[in-house]
């Protein structure tokens, strides 16, 4: 046999030979390695999969558990609102302990079977796993009781409320932004240092709240805005701390209109037309007696609801022209506006009926009192006008309201709040002047024309609304 050389290379074809000869040995073997191991890992994943039952797991009551006889010290325990897997062993004295690994489903039997060999080397490591994990959590608890010394967000808020919102707004506003700013809404962030407040934070908070009530949500943006400024003017927090909630979400939390049957109405400025208000006139006195006082005194005057439940005897009098009501500035929703007056309201037509035989009822204190002694205002509160609109309504049914009930009012949606807007609407289409209208309401000028004018149209209001009332009267009688 001839054999060739290379000089260049330093190898024979001899040596060539023997090495793809060799190589070739190698990769066979690989191969018939990888089958061998492929072919056992499938077996073993068929084990695992017949070993445990998850329908068996899903039938255990509380108290019972599955034991795992292929995994020594492995069980499932199952409780009233959960299942846990847990490991169980002896320590050093012999007693019998346990530890728990996690919760089924959301902790696999394959995850399992890996977190107890994980326990059962660090056991045979000498460990005693309950003994340390309860020194864990006594370092957590100790590290949550100093988080609570911090300043949190809870303190942030509270500071606000009191700093701010008790010496600035009436006890009714007071009360709703505690509401607001309380657990009830704020629960993701209260335990939180301000300064760890993160984008991300505020925007789940507001988008969860925003999702079916987007103008409490962008209320809760605005209050949660001012607390985090309040705090940063008081120095309690570091300058640098990041104002998220005046920057996030900024427009895009509008309401879409009440919800009817599943589906968003849209925004809706509901004003009644003459039709409809001869319809509601005629059907007042099927509502008590102090609900149709209530909705006479909104329909003959105007007002705002909020000041016509806090009505009282003192403010009513009779003058040269006739009766007037004057609301004190400090219950007016303008009044702390610093060019803010009393509101001023002549008493004509049903309005005036109402107020007198109210005052022979209450010669002192409020007209419209509250007759439950626990309740938390002197005065009737102002929702339940709503509430009593809302159960003369025809889609308004249940076991107690049958659709064939006598007391139906058969009008479109509306709420109490309408009938200012209707009685604004109503007197622009008479032909009053539009800053006659402004002050029938209790709107105060905008801009610089409240600065400089400062009549009070007393005279024009009178005129106005004894129009306005015989207007309804005329279509009371149609």
């Amino acid at each position: 046999m001839i054999v060739l050389s290379s000089p260049a290379l330093g190898y024979t074809r001899l040596h060539l030979v023997v090495w793809r000869r060799f190589l070739v040995l190698v990769f066979t073997n690989l191969r018939r390695v990888a089958f061998d191991l492929s072919e056992n890992l499938r077996h073993l994943t068929l084990e695992v999969v017949v070993v445990f039952d998850a329908r068996k797991a899903k039938a255990l009551k509380a108290g019972e558990h599955i034991i795992v006889d292929e995994a020594p010290g492995l069980r499932l325990v199952a409780s009233n609102t959960r299942m846990t897997w847990t490991y169980r062993y002896k320590n050093d004295e012999g007693r019998m302990k346990q530890v728990a690994m996690g919760h089924w489903p959301a902790m696999s039997y394959a995850a399992a079977l890996g977190k107890w060999d994980e326990l059962r080397q660090q056991r045979g490591a000498g460990q005693d796993l309950a003994k340390e994990k309860k020194l864990v959590t006594a370092k957590v608890r100790s590290t949550r009781s100093r988080v609570v010394d911090q300043y949190l967000v809870a303190n942030l808020l509270d500071e606000y409320l009191e700093g701010h919102v008790k010496r600035n707004r009436k006890p009714k506003g007071y009360a709703e932004t505690a509401r607001l700013l309380s657990h009830l809404y704020t629960a993701p962030i209260r335990g939180l240092p301000p300064a760890a407040v993160k984008r991300v934070h505020a925007f789940e908070l507001l988008e969860t709240l925003g999702a079916r009530a987007p103008v409490l949500a962008n209320t809760l943006r605005t209050e949660l805005g001012a607390a985090w400024e309040y705090a940063l003017d008081a120095g309690r927090i570091p300058e640098e701390t990041p104002n998220w909630w005046r920057q996030i979400l900024r427009g895009k939390l509008r309401s879409r209109g009440q919800i009817v049957n599943g589906t968003h109405q849209g925004r809706v400025r509901r004003v009644l037309d003459a039709q409809e208000m001869a319809t509601l006139i005629k059907f007042l006195p099927n509502f008590s007696q102090l609900i149709d006082d209530l909705l006479t005194m909104y329909i003959w005057t105007g007002a705002r609801g909020a000041e016509i439940v806090q009505m009282e005897a003192s403010e009513v009098g009779q003058e040269a022209d006739g009766w007037w009501w004057t609301v004190p500035r400090e219950k007016l929703k303008t009044g702390r506006h610093d060019l803010a007056v009393d509101f001023r309201v002549p008493l004509v037509g049903r309005a005036l009926t109402v107020v007198q035989r109210r005052l022979a009822l209450y010669q002192k204190g409020y007209l419209f009192p509250s007759q439950n002694a626990n309740a938390r205002s002197p005065h009737v509160e102002q929702k339940i006008i709503g509430v009593a609109t809302y159960w003369v309504r025809p889609e308004t049914c249940n076991e107690r309201l049958p659709a064939d009930r006598l007391k139906v009012l058969h009008l479109k949606p509306w709420a109490p709040h309408d009938l200012r807007r209707t009685v604004k609407t109503t007197l622009a289409s008479m032909g009053c002047p539009e800053e006659v209208s402004e002050a029938v309401l209790g709107h105060m000028p905008p801009g610089i024309v409240g600065v400089y004018n400062r009549h009070t149209y007393d005279k024009e209001r009178r005129l106005w609304l004894t129009l306005l009332a015989e207007h309804w009267e005329g279509l009371a009688r149609g």
